[in-house]
């Protein structure tokens, strides 16, 4: 061995995700399976959640033809 010690330091993004997929179990109040699958796809349970709550977009009017 040559004495030297390797220290490797990975980004934080897997504990954010980590941290996010707790937050949407909770928030949500997910079931077993539904919390299992929020593992993969937990941003689309959190965008169905909120979007519920947004009113609905008003329509473009137009302008009268001449």
């Amino acid at each position: 061995m040559n004495g030297k010690v390797k220290i490797e330091h990975h980004g934080g993004l897997g504990v954010l995700w980590f941290i996010g997929w707790l937050f949407s179990i909770g928030f949500l109040e997910l079931g077993f399976w539904k919390g299992l699958l929020a593992l993969i796809i937990w941003p689309y349970f959190l965008g169905a959640e909120f979007a519920t709550d947004l009113p609905a977009p008003v329509a473009a009017q137009t302008a009268p033809e001449n």
